[in-house]
């Protein structure tokens, strides 16, 4: 059973139709990609899939489960979690508490044991500390803890973004044009940190991208969406080489 089953996913704003009659399989442990032409509807389909948009017809099965309708905290809670293309942290916060915040799904203390500072908070608290601290070292972000997160160069901010999408333990991950803004170098660096996330947690990874050099370089499957419909899918080489993607691509 795939992992993210989509089908005939629709959604209409103000008589315009953005997403229509939209189908996605992507199994288990899979790097998967969604590309096409701005404004073909990628972003929506994200939004979607997390709760920030209600289709209007459809079903998101994950892991066998119906999550429509469910508001964007508890489908993360179910397994989904994201990245943005414009990166959002909470910049005022450190690297490490940025990453305790996205811990905060699975460590709970009543409000009454944080006021009053009771054993139950301070148990959670360092939990959570050598939790985030552990992914921290993973990504190699470990001695910036303690630095506010706005004070991180733009490759170390999107690395620390997927690092507290992961600590939400989510089963799918979605990432919004990660490599947007980057520089060939970082990109290169965005291509290996996306391959180890998936083989180190053995994590299931959708992504939005116009850089192709990046989507063919990681992406085993691919679909293609335009005016809101799969315009192709298969494996990534095929469809890279498909005549309708070319010519949606290059509006011939």
């Amino acid at each position: 059973m795939a992992l993210l089953e989509v089908k005939n996913l629709g959604i209409s704003f103000g008589g315009l139709r953005a997403v229509n009659a939209f189908h996605l399989n992507i199994e288990k442990g899979c790097l998967y990609g969604l590309i096409g032409p701005n404004g073909a509807g990628k972003t929506t389909v994200f939004n979607l899939l997390t709760g920030v948009y209600r289709p209007d017809e459809g079903i998101i099965l994950l892991d066998g489960e119906n999550i429509v309708g469910k508001k964007t905290i508890e489908i993360n809670k179910t397994g989904i979690a994201r990245t943005f293309q414009n990166i959002r942290l909470f910049k005022e916060l450190s690297v490490k508490d940025n990453v305790k915040a996205g811990l905060h799904n699975h460590y709970r203390y009543s409000t009454l044991e944080g006021i009053f500072r009771l054993p139950n908070y301070y148990k959670k608290e360092k939990e959570m500390d050598e939790k985030a601290m552990k992914l921290l070292s993973v990504f190699d972000l470990d001695q910036e803890a303690d630095t506010l997160a706005a004070n991180l160069p733009y490759g170390k901010q999107r690395k620390l973004e997927i690092t507290r999408a992961l600590a939400t333990n989510p089963k799918l991950l979605l990432l919004d044009e990660p490599a947007a803004g980057m520089n060939p170098n970082e990109t290169k660096e965005l291509m290996e940190t996306i391959r180890f996330v998936r083989d180190t947690f053995d994590m299931t990874i959708l992504l939005i991208e116009h850089d192709m050099k990046l989507v063919s370089g990681i992406c085993e499957k691919l679909t293609v969406l335009n005016f809101g419909e799969a315009l192709c899918e298969g494996d990534a080489s095929d469809v890279l080489h498909d005549p309708e993607v070319i010519k949606a691509y290059l509006g011939e």
